[in-house]
């Protein structure tokens, strides 16, 4: 079919924040677009918002004048639901309550012709669910943009039980017309990214229950070491607790009160105690008082002499271009040959990058007292920080030259206490599973999934190609010995990624990964 032409009449439904920007994208594409709202002269002040933020644009040269008007003279008000008949997309951004939306498309069938095409804005309800409801159920879809439309890249095409496969692909192409990147997916809970994003959070949250470390180290380790913009803590914050807590919750309920979804105990006080984040003053950082603020520093070691030489055993997979930062940092680096246990030695301290085991636990099986574990970073060459972790067994001194051989690279180093996975491996790797279930589930394919992260949440990889990267074989293990020290479900491991290692095929290429 490809894109609808620009001269197809496109209807929003809903004149918020949220259903403004989709209008505001529709009408920069070329189409004319009519913006209801139930809410008397909520449409005209939606699309005055609208020129308000774009004037803003011009000012900053983004756009120029003509450009802006063009946009704002496509942009049309309505006062009644009934002169939407001309649209054939109708786009709705209301509440997210199921029988409303119901009641809404309904009357769209009797107001709008048949081949109008539906579609929900909805972050989490069931497509199939509204659509069963309606006489024409084929003609609805989901079309989940992200906050805010204009500037957010990713559209979450979403398909229920009875849509139409051909109309899913016009609206993805008319997703890509619009300047978006599209993705295909199931209808099923959480979609792709509210589904794979859960252990974003849900990690941090146990390593915190657990006093892994506080929240702001947590925070650093995130951005510093893996990449990402914000830390879990701070982007729940951002979010707010109430409508974090109850995606979750959401998730957790939808799919049987799988564990792999439980709700944090911590969040829940949060919210109880009305500490929802930025738009109360306070969350799991204060707002608004300066002294609280700037004691909100990560936990940071003091400065550690660094090592003349170190050795390293086996292939280092993932972190090998430490050895290289090493050599340039003035460290004379030998090889002590293969080893079922790769790492590198300073002095007899044993350094090793996590395998979901704690380090104590290591330092057990492997016969070894000064242990001491290195958390996953995005690019080694380039991060800021580094976790690292000892085992109960370790001295104070053989930590100290752990710290001093990564501050000697130009890191700074955060210790934390000994938990299963550290911080960032358990993260990514619970983001990798997450990834590999619903592409095992069939909601979606391995490319949507990365997309989906990377351009919906803003992820610095997609988690099934950071997996690659790190080593599927070694994702499989980290998983297995976190399950086997918790006993639980919630890390079990996907069947996809079980068989992607037994095969030693990859998720984007047919060839053998080369840390497996």
């Amino acid at each position: 079919m490809g894109a609808l032409p620009t001269n197809t009449v496109i209807a929003v439904i809903g004149a918020g924040t949220m259903g403004a920007g989709i209008a505001q994208v529709a009408a920069k594409a070329g189409h004319s677009v009519l913006l209801y709202d139930a809410v008397a002269g909520a449409a005209q002040q939606g699309i005055e918002r609208t020129a308000a933020g774009l004037q803003k644009l011009v000012q900053r040269n983004k756009i120029s004048s003509a450009d802006c008007e063009a946009l704002l003279s496509r942009m049309q008000p309505c006062d009644a639901i009934e002169d939407l008949a001309p649209a054939k997309l109708v786009i709705e951004a209301i509440v997210e309550r199921l029988e409303v939306k119901q009641q809404l498309f309904s009357q769209l069938e009797n107001i709008c012709s048949a081949d109008t095409i539906f579609a929900s804005n909805t972050s989490s309800i069931s497509i199939t669910a509204i659509g069963a409801a309606l006489s024409r159920p084929q003609h609805l879809l989901g079309m989940h943009f992200f906050n805010p439309a204009p500037v957010m890249k990713l559209v979450e095409v979403i398909s229920g039980v009875a849509t139409d496969a051909g109309i899913a692909q016009q609206l993805f192409d008319t997703a890509a017309a619009w300047g978006k990147k599209p993705v295909l997916a199931r209808s099923t809970p959480g979609f792709i990214v509210n589904r794979v994003a859960r252990p974003f959070y849900a990690e941090a949250l146990r390593v915190l229950e657990e006093g892994g470390a506080d929240v702001a180290t947590i925070d650093a380790i995130v951005r510093e070491s893996g990449g990402f913009r914000m830390g879990p803590f701070e982007l729940m914050d951002l979010i707010g607790h109430d409508v974090n807590y109850a995606v979750t919750n959401s998730v957790f309920d939808a799919y049987f009160q799988d564990p792999r979804f439980k709700p944090s105990l911590l969040q829940q006080e949060l919210v109880n105690a009305g500490y929802l984040g930025r738009k109360s003053g306070r969350g799991f950082y204060h707002y608004g008082d300066t002294a609280e603020q700037s004691a909100s520093q990560p936990q940071t070691a003091s400065a550690q002499p660094a090592p003349t030489a170190i050795r390293y055993r086996g292939d280092l997979g993932v972190a090998k271009t430490l050895l290289a930062q090493a050599e340039k940092a003035g460290i004379a680096v030998s090889s002590a040959g293969h080893y079922h246990s790769p790492g590198i030695e300073i002095d007899g301290v044993r350094l090793a990058l996590s395998d979901g085991r704690t380090a104590t636990q290591c330092s057990a099986e492997d016969n070894h007292a000064e242990l001491v574990l290195f958390d996953l970073a995005l690019d080694y060459e380039q991060a800021q920080r580094i976790a690292l972790t000892k085992s109960d067994q370790c001295s104070e001194q053989g930590l100290n030259k752990a710290i001093g051989f990564f501050q000697a690279l130009g890191k700074s180093v955060s210790v934390i206490d000994d938990v299963p996975g550290m911080v960032l491996m358990r993260t990514v790797c619970m983001l990798a599973n997450e990834g590999a279930d619903a592409v095992n589930q069939q909601v979606c394919d391995a490319a949507a999934v990365d997309l989906a992260m990377q351009a919906g949440v803003n992820y610095p990889r997609g988690p099934l190609a950071w997996a690659e990267d790190i080593g599927l074989a070694w994702v499989v293990d980290s998983l297995d010995n976190i399950a086997a020290i918790y006993g639980e479900d919630r890390y079990r491991v996907s069947p996809l990624l079980c068989r992607k290692v037994y095969s030693s095929s990859r998720f984007f290429s047919d060839q053998p990964n080369d840390n497996e």
